[in-house]
C-alpha cells in the first residue's frame, strides 16, 4: 500500500486543502493525461470530482470523508471550489477540472492507449444512448461493459457478482455515475474490491447521453452552472444548492479565519 500511495503522489504531487478535503492541483488536460497513463500503472485508485456540495457533505459525515481520503485523488470539479482556493490564498491554486469534460477528454485520449471502459450507473435507456454517442464521437473507443444497478440497496451477493463481471470485462477504468454521495462510496469500494481504477463522475452520463441539458458556456465560465442545474431540477436539487452552498461557504470562511 505504501508503494502504491507513493506512486499516486508522483502523478498528483501538489495538493491543497479546502476545509477538510484534500484536492489535487492540476489543469484539466494534465489530469486527463495522468489518469489515462495511470489507469494501468496505478490500478485500484479511486478518483472523485469534488464540488461545493461534496465539501458541504464532508462537514458532517466521517464516512464520506473517509471515502475521499488517501489514496483517493480528488479533483476540483466546481468553479466555486477554485474560487475558494483563491480566497484561501493557496499557492499553487486549484484550477477547475470539470467532470463532464474530463469524462470526454479521457475517452478521447484513451483511444491511443487502448483504454477499456466500463460504465456503471444511471438507467438502461441512458446507458444505451451514452454508448452510442461515445462510440460515434470517439471512433475506436473500447467500452467493455455497461450496467445499471438497481435503485434499491444491493445485496452482498449481488455486489459480488457485479464485481466479478467488471473484473471479467477486462476494464481499465470503471466510470461510476450514481449521484453524490453514493457514487463516491461505490467508487472507493470498487477500487478496493476489483483493483481497477474507478472515477465518480456524477451527471456526466446524462450530459454525454443528451438526456440532460448542459448550461450555456457563459454560465459555466461565470460559475453559474449550479444555478442552471437548479433551475432545471429544482425539486431534486434544492437541498443540495440552497443548504449545501450555505454549509460550503461557512466552511470556507471558518478555514480562512482559523487557518
Amino acid at each position: 500500500m505504501q508503494d502504491k500511495a507513493s506512486s499516486v503522489e508522483e502523478w498528483f504531487s501538489e495538493r491543497q486543502r479546502v476545509s477538510n478535503v484534500e484536492l489535487a492541483v492540476s489543469s484539466p488536460l494534465e489530469a486527463a493525461k495522468a489518469i489515462v497513463a495511470g489507469s494501468c500503472a496505478l490500478p485500484g485508485t479511486h478518483i472523485h470530482l469534488i464540488n461545493a456540495y461534496s465539501i458541504a457533505l464532508a462537514q458532517s459525515s466521517p464516512d464520506y470523508r473517509e471515502a475521499l481520503s488517501s489514496p483517493a485523488i480528488n479533483l476540483p470539479d466546481g468553479k466555486p471550489v477554485s474560487w475558494a482556493s483563491r480566497f484561501l490564498r493557496h499557492y499553487p491554486r486549484l484550477s477547475q477540472v470539470r467532470g463532464p469534460q474530463l469524462f470526454l477528454d479521457i475517452f478521447d485520449l484513451g483511444r491511443q492507449a487502448n483504454l477499456r471502459h466500463f460504465l456503471l450507473g444511471s438507467t438502461p435507456q441512458v446507458l444505451d444512448a451514452l454508448q452510442e454517442n461515445l462510440v460515434t464521437s470517439f471512433p475506436g473507443t473500447t467500452i467493455v461493459g455497461a450496467e445499471s444497478p438497481p435503485f434499491r440497496p444491493m445485496t452482498t451477493d449481488e455486489r459480488a457478482r457485479q464485481d466479478e463481471r467488471i473484473v471479467a470485462s477486462g476494464a481499465d477504468v470503471v466510470w461510476v455515475g450514481l449521484g453524490t454521495p453514493k457514487q463516491d462510496y461505490e467508487a472507493a469500494r470498487l477500487a478496493t474490491s476489483t483493483g481497477i481504477t474507478t472515477i465518480a463522475v456524477g451527471a456526466a452520463f446524462d450530459f454525454a447521453a443528451g438526456t440532460l441539458p448542459e448550461a450555456p458556456e457563459w454560465m459555466k465560465k461565470a460559475g453559474l452552472e449550479w444555478a442552471f442545474r437548479f433551475a432545471t431540477e429544482p425539486r431534486r436539487l434544492w437541498r443540495r444548492y440552497l443548504i449545501g452552498n450555505f454549509v460550503f461557504l461557512r466552511a470556507i470562511f471558518r478555514q480562512a479565519t482559523n487557518g
